[in-house]
């Protein structure tokens, strides 16, 4: 059990528990795709995982892990992790990333994976930047067309991570002694804004002529994805043509730089080869 500040991070065995996060899971994804309850518990029974985040009795976060196999090596393969709209930006899927390390380690893993949709800025700095996670793999329309809540409308591309656990040391720290303005100017994928305020990707840059390579995406791409779908659908497209390249040539993603100027209206994926 983590406990940090007034938030709870504790492994979940039971049914009635288990059910409270097929709850939370609806509240947030909608009830169509909640995973069933027998489902969850029959993988807390056989190596999986589940945390709840709770605020005093009240379950406020969840991650939900199975066990994967590739023919080779066993790994956790972290499905889900879902907060309560009210308890957002708090820092509790940290708090449950870092529980599930531990939790994991306990249980004999060395490496974690997981997916998540590339363009959603606040997961990548979480998944790539703090925990130190890295991607070399692009899977396009990873789920299908998918009528939930959080990602009906565009396809569902993936960026699938890798989180080696054993490693204490994370990837980051790759832009200490690069100014902003060289990122800006290198982002393989250039912009304009409009009248909304959005970053509209204008072009690509053709070379990569130094060791990092930095890609942009929008800071805020549920916003773009609520109000204008085409312009969603257009970063999903650059940004599979440029990812799905680099990672061919042999680049991957090690760091995210996120910047504070709110007159930036992106953030940049950091590449090395």
């Amino acid at each position: 059990m983590t406990k940090t500040n007034q938030i709870t991070i504790r492994s979940l065995q039971f049914i009635e528990e288990l059910e409270e996060v097929r709850k939370l899971e609806s509240s947030i994804w909608g009830e169509n795709d909640s995973i069933p309850t027998h489902q969850t518990l029959t993988a807390v029974k056989n190596g999986g995982l589940v945390l709840g985040a709770y605020d005093d009795q009240k379950l406020v976060g969840f991650q939900y892990s199975f066990p994967g196999f590739d023919g080779n090596s066993l790994y956790l393969c972290s499905h889900m992790l879902g907060i309560d709209k009210a308890y957002r930006n708090k820092g509790i899927g940290n708090l449950l990333k870092i529980a599930q390390r531990e939790e994991a380690l306990e249980l004999g893993y060395s490496l974690i994976t997981w997916t998540y949709d590339p363009l959603e800025s606040v997961n990548g700095y979480l998944n790539i930047a703090k925990l130190g996670g890295i991607c070399s793999h692009y899977v396009e329309n990873c789920y299908g067309k998918m009528d939930d809540l959080l990602n009906n409308g565009i396809p569902s591309d993936r960026f699938l991570v890798e989180w080696h656990i054993r490693n204490d040391t994370n990837n980051g720290k790759q832009l200490d002694d690069i100014e902003l303005n060289q990122v800006i100017l290198e982002s393989i994928i250039q912009w304009n804004e409009n009248e909304e305020g959005f970053p509209v990707p204008s072009k690509q840059l053709a070379k990569i002529e130094k060791k990092l390579a930095f890609v942009a995406i929008p800071k805020d791409f549920r916003s773009i994805r609520d109000h204008n779908l085409q312009l969603a659908q257009e970063w999903r497209m650059i940004t599979r043509s440029v990812f799905t390249k680099l990672f061919s040539n042999g680049w991957k993603v090690i760091d995210f730089h996120k910047n504070n100027k709110t007159e930036l209206p992106v953030q940049f994926y950091v590449l090395s080869k």
